[in-house]
């Protein structure tokens, strides 16, 4: 047996909770997989919106003006539509997985309020998903290109800004409930 230091200092056995419960080895792999399918999900918002959009944006602003702006949207848009699948599957896992720790035991700790948040970050993402992206897409689509374009007073610039400031919202809603979510793994 593994010892480390636990709690004050005391040893603690590899594969044992603070509470004292041991963890068997479907409940490792599912907190294995529970523990990826966060980081991926968490990771993945970071790093779009960190990452992704101000450099797709600089680069193709800077080598094509507004036409780049443009292609810039549409690039974005795309990986973000894409990446909203990732999330779909990361949420229907993370519930997945609680739910089977829950069975197999020991639970995890506050596993009801962690599968509420997850069901909530879930939601959040099939809302942002399904709704905000597809009205984005069609002031898009109505506005004829870019909504910036318009005069700052036009209705589907208005409409636009505002999803937009939704859907960033919306995010900024799933990373703090990933972190709070990573919080808690970690101090198991």
């Amino acid at each position: 047996m593994i010892f480390r230091e636990g709690c004050h200092g005391l040893p603690r056995a590899h594969g044992v909770r603070r509470d004292g419960a041991r963890y068997n080895h479907p409940m490792l792999a599912l907190r294995y997989v529970y523990i990826l399918a966060l980081v991926v999900w968490l990771g993945g918002m970071l790093i779009l919106g960190a990452v992704v959009a101000p450099t797709t944006f600089e680069v193709l602003q800077a080598d094509a003006g507004s036409q780049g702006r443009e292609l810039a949207g549409a690039v974005f848009a795309a990986a973000l539509a894409r990446f909203h699948y990732v999330a779909y599957a990361a949420g229907g896992t993370l519930l997945l997985t609680l739910g089977a720790m829950r069975v197999l035991g020991p639970r995890p700790a506050h596993s009801g309020l962690r599968a509420i948040i997850v069901a909530c970050m879930l939601g959040v993402a099939l809302y942002s998903g399904l709704v905000v992206l597809r009205r984005i897409d069609a002031v898009q689509a109505a506005a004829g290109g870019l909504p910036s374009r318009l005069a700052e007073g036009n209705e589907r610039r208005v409409q636009f800004d505002a999803l937009h400031v939704l859907s960033t919202r919306l995010m900024m809603f799933n990373i703090a409930g990933a972190l709070v979510l990573l919080y808690w793994e970690a101090r198991e």
